[in-house]
């Protein structure tokens, strides 16, 4: 009889998929490590020449300001010290007269020591506080009219010498405040500079040729808008003068020419001297803080220039800003101020023909340049 064959279904052998689970685990962890020491080991991306100089522009600019604030409470220090000086003299002064009064007491408590009457007014002579027995008319009734006026005397002198020690003490913590702002000003402005300077070390030459070459670019637009208002001022100033000729002419005065009321004269004076004193500091090095005669500041020049023509500004670009007239661009005149940026942290001494006279940036000298060269917050005439 021939054998049977099976029924029963082959047995089918079921692969494991753990070693492919295991090699997709370490494929993608070797991936991710990959990644991560690639993302390590990318350097920063260096920034251009053009954001440097943008960010260059910005540290000097916040440099001025605080330079600015560092002016402000250089001038409060000094104001301060010199209030502080005053009411510390006074305070002697005044406790001189303090003494004087007690020894006059001191002289009455004795005589009636002498008198054998020393039982309560010398008492009150000598004691801390007199207003105690000041009250009691018993006491009043023993003393002269003499006696009380010293009283009174002494009462009055020992209630000023408080006040103005109590003043003196306040005075003193303004002026500790005010130099407090001083140093963290003075350290705020060498930070801004550091910066800056690092940041113009790490340029190649050939990124420093590039620098240079977008400052001329900006110099070159700044005094194109200068040779534009010089053309505008000049026809306006044209069109004011035939006006003025028809307008003589027509009221049988003469042609109008020479004439000016005195205060326009005094005022042309005044900026003559002013422009003088400034083309003079022309090639002195800026320096932060600095008024002269050697080195100066923005603001510092601008106040000596005026101070020349017997002019007293305020020291610092906020201060100045405040004072005399505000001037629209289009109508600037020699000597006008010109201020820059929204946080009024630069000044300029208007020379005409959209030019100016500043004390532009540690590392400059003072010199011409286009008012264009910054943004400009706005103008004032001194005087």
């Amino acid at each position: 009889m021939p054998a049977l064959a099976s029924h029963r279904k082959p047995r089918t052998r079921v692969r494991t998929t753990a070693p492919a689970i295991g090699l997709t685990t370490a494929a993608l962890a070797s991936v991710t490590l990959l990644s991560t020491q690639s993302a390590v080991a990318a350097p920063d991306p260096k920034p251009s020449v053009e954001d440097v100089q943008k960010k260059v522009d910005d540290l000097y600019r916040q440099a001025g300001t605080a330079t600015q604030r560092y002016n402000q409470a250089k001038e409060a220090s000094a104001t301060q010290r010199a209030k502080v000086d005053a009411l510390l003299d006074d305070v002697a002064k005044r406790a001189d007269k303090l003494n004087d009064a007690r020894r006059t007491l001191g002289t009455y408590a004795a005589a009636q020591y002498r008198s054998g009457s020393i039982a309560p007014s010398a008492t009150f002579f000598l004691a801390d506080d007199p207003q105690s027995y000041f009250d009691q008319s018993q006491l009043m009734d023993r003393m002269t009219s003499r006696q009380q006026k010293a009283i009174t005397d002494f009462r009055t002198q020992q209630a000023k010498a408080a006040k103005k020690r109590a003043e003196a003490v306040r005075s003193l913590e303004t002026l500790t405040t005010t130099q407090a702002t001083l140093r963290t000003s003075k350290q705020d402005v060498q930070t801004k500079l550091g910066e800056a300077r690092t940041l113009l070390s790490k340029l190649t030459a050939e990124e420093k040729a590039r620098l240079a070459e977008i400052e001329r670019k900006k110099e070159a637009e700044a005094k194109r808008k200068a040779q534009e208002l010089a053309k505008q001022q000049a026809a306006a100033k044209a069109e004011a003068d035939r006006k003025a000729e028809e307008a003589a002419k027509e009221s049988g005065s003469g042609s109008g020419t020479g004439t000016g009321t005195g205060s326009d004269s005094g005022a042309t004076t005044k900026a003559e001297q002013v422009l003088a004193f400034a083309r003079a500091q022309i090639g002195k090095p800026y320096v932060w803080g600095a008024t002269g005669p050697a080195s100066y500041d923005c603001s510092g020049l601008t106040q000596a220039a005026w101070k020349a023509a017997g002019v007293d500004i305020p020291r610092t670009t906020w201060d100045q800003v405040g004072i005399g007239t505000r001037v629209a661009t289009a109508d600037l005149r020699p000597g006008d101020l010109v201020f820059f940026y929204d946080d009024i942290s630069h000044v300029g001494i208007y020379k005409g023909d959209g030019m100016m006279i500043h004390a532009p940036k540690p590392g400059a000298n003072v010199r011409e340049e286009s008012i264009y060269y910054m943004p400009i917050y706005g103008s004032v005439r001194p005087a």
